[in-house]
């Protein structure tokens, strides 16, 4: 079994090293960073140093926090130091030889079984892997700046990457908090290969005078919904990056990717692009179609390629570009067939190919399919792992869909001996996508939510019934429905982070998806209250010592816990135990008292601080849901589950009718709801 992380390790402690100790540190690891002297690393130090101090000056944590994340960091100009780390980053300037140089001397220090990673955006991971005597212990972590607000990284395979390598890397990264994404051993990877030609058109588009650039920026940031243009964003991060970014990817796919003349004569004269004048309207179609027939061609041609996948790429420009739509979901709103329109004007201009999954969906103005559950079998395990982490896998109307798909495939093939359930990302699920709850009921139109929700309880009894045995794999968040799906398998495995909780109360509804109902089945009805009705989030240690989850493993054997369970075969029908004795007067207190009691202080505590702060907990809940979830359980324990469900669904119409549910549901990161009971 390969060594748990404990301490990383950053090598370059410029402005990208000292955010990625950062952000690591902020995770709870001992990291260290190393420069090649004592200034370089205090000038990292204090880049640190600021930015958690703007940190707590924001809000944003707190300052015993930050103090913690800054003794986990260890400065250092001394390679020596870089001995125990488990994994080692290397963030230094962007310069081949250099970079081999590093690897050399790291491979030299570093324990023989520790992963090097570069953080590379411009080279090959292979060409630098090529400098030591062990490459398969070398792969791509490309970071987005800022890596410590940043979510996005790349994980890239060198040709000679060990899969294990890899597979512990992201892990890593999701241990992180981190939104790892795959993408071949190719220039440019995934983000950059699409990203440098939306850069590069726009100067190409100023040279020619098609326009401005204030006014290209202001139609850019129009056409792709973000809040900087090319331009303003090349002031920002720096012209010279985006001339080295465009000159090492167009040397390796062409002119449409390299620098354009006027480029280079910007980053000589040394200014800033000028942004002064007058926004001109009349160059609009022209601006919006040039920028988006670029990244049509550059995002289709490297997923053709085998770059990334259509997914990842959407992904990369959402959360590492923070675009509201990735590329192939602008080509399906655009339609297709105006997709290849414009791609294919492009081409003629290049001499290139259209790309032959555009051709072939463009024809007929077909959108690309998007895949928001995917599937890996392996060795008759199927994992299902539910594919939107920077939606934190919400379940919506297209990923039940397909998850129901997914799983009776895999229910249904002969192969199959076992099922996992996962989510991608930071989270497993949290919860139902509340946007779609929120339209509905702007809409007036509650059937298509009865609907969601009954197809989705239909899946779940379907995954609790499965022959095979099913295993929800948590790691990170999981929240209402979230839980609800783990509920509905065989076992429920979690690493030590995962979280778990029903915070519908709390936003004017209840769950509804057999959170009222299988939850009493596994812990009772009391501790059931207590989580319903209070929103409490509990810790996977706390949810083991209750019955909630079945084992708690670190990330590093987590596979090996969900091995062991799924060798079980399917659960038995559970009866809850007696809840331990730390539990019991909670259980108790919830089982004895009328939640209108409880929610209006009235309920005897016996002065136990416990039970007043679930009390009070309980008082900043929508009063309608807490009945009707108080209701659900109490009758549910008394008849079938199947039965139990049926009542959970004869009370969607009611809670979403109510002022309340549009209330809480709008609340969502802002500030508490006050609920009027109605």
């Amino acid at each position: 079994m390969a060594r748990p992380f404990r301490t990383l390790a950053v090598l370059g402690a410029g402005n990208m090293g000292s955010g990625i100790a950062q952000k690591m540190a902020t995770e709870g690891f001992d990291v260290v960073l190393v420069d090649v002297d004592d200034e370089k690393v205090a000038r990292g130090v204090a880049t640190i140093d600021r930015t958690l101090k703007e940190a707590v000056d924001r809000g944003i944590m707190r300052s015993d926090k930050t103090a913690e994340i800054r003794e986990r960091v260890h400065g250092t100009s001394r390679f020596d130091d870089l001995r125990d780390a488990d994994l080692v980053v290397e963030a230094v300037f962007e310069d081949r030889a250099i970079k081999q140089d590093v690897f050399k001397r790291l491979e030299a220090v570093c324990r023989p079984d520790a992963i090097l990673a570069t953080n590379t955006s411009s080279y090959l991971v292979s060409d630098i892997a090529s400098a030591v005597n062990t490459p398969e212990r070398v792969l791509g972590l490309h970071y987005f700046f800022h890596p410590a607000k940043n979510r996005l990284v790349e994980v890239v395979r060198g040709r000679r990457t060990d899969p294990q390598v890899f597979q512990r890397a992201w892990a890593l990264q999701e241990q992180l908090g981190k939104i790892p994404i795959r993408s071949a051993d190719a220039s440019g990877f995934v983000v950059n290969r699409f990203f440098v030609v939306w850069l590069m058109e726009a100067v190409r588009m100023l040279d020619e005078r098609v326009a401005d650039a204030i006014t290209i920026d202001e139609i850019a940031k129009r056409a792709f919904g973000v809040g900087m243009g090319p331009f303003e964003l090349m002031n920002v991060s720096g012209v010279p990056i985006a001339l080295h970014a465009s000159t090492t990817i167009g040397s390796a796919f062409g002119a449409l990717y390299g620098p354009p003349d006027r480029l280079r004569r910007q980053v000589e004269s040394g200014q800033p692009w000028s942004l002064d004048g007058t926004v001109d309207a009349s160059a609009e179609q022209t601006v919006s179609d040039r920028l988006l027939a670029g990244i049509f061609l550059a995002a289709a041609s490297l997923v053709d390629e085998g770059v990334g996948t259509k997914e990842d790429t959407d992904i990369g420009a959402r959360v590492g570009l923070r675009w509201p739509l990735g590329p192939f979901e602008l080509m399906n709103r655009r339609g297709t067939a105006r997709a290849l329109e414009l791609v294919t004007m492009l081409a003629a201009r290049w001499k290139m190919t259209v790309p032959a999954s555009l051709a072939e969906h463009g024809k007929t103005n077909e959108p690309f399919p998007i895949e928001l559950v995917k599937s890996r079998p392996e060795n008759g395990v199927v994992t299902i792992t539910i594919n939107r982490p920077d939606a934190m896998n919400a379940l919506n109307e297209t990923v039940a869909d397909q998850l129901t798909g997914t799983f009776r495939r895999a229910a249904q093939d002969a192969r199959t001996t076992g099922i996992v359930i996962a989510g991608s990302g930071r989270s497993f699920v949290a919860g139902a996508d509340i946007r779609f709850f929120i339209r509905n009921i702007e809409r007036n139109d509650l059937a298509r939510t009865a609907t969601f929700t009954e197809d989705l309880q239909t899946l779940l009894l379907e995954i609790q019934t499965c022959r095979k045995p099913v295993v929800a794999r948590l790691h990170g968040l999981a929240l209402g429905g979230g839980v609800e799906l783990a509920l509905a398998c065989d076992y429920i495995v979690a690493t030590p982070n995962a979280t778990l909780g029903f915070p519908e109360t709390g936003i004017g509804i209840y769950p509804g998806l057999g959170g009222t109902q299988r939850t009493t089945r596994r812990i009772g009805a009391g501790l059931t209250k207590w989580l319903v009705l209070t929103g409490q989030i509990v810790s996977a240690e706390e949810a083991l010592a209750i019955g909630l989850v079945d084992a708690v493993a670190p990330r590093e054997e987590l596979d090996g816990a969900v091995t062991k369970l799924l060798a079980g075969g399917p659960s038995l029908e559970r009866r809850p135990a007696a809840p331990p004795a730390m539990y019991k007067k909670l259980a108790d207190f919830f089982d004895n008292n009328d939640v209108e009691a409880i929610r209006t202080g009235r309920a005897n505590t016996g002065g136990d601080d416990r039970l007043e702060k679930a009390m009070k907990m309980v008082s900043t809940k929508a009063p309608v849901a807490l009945k009707i979830a108080s209701t659900l359980i109490d009758a549910g324990s008394r008849v079938s589950l199947e039965e139990g469900l049926r009542m959970e669904l004869s009370c969607l119409r009611e809670i979403f009718s109510t002022k309340d549910a549009l209330t809480g549901l709008l609340s969502i990161g802002k500030t508490r709801p006050v609920f009027e009971g109605a």
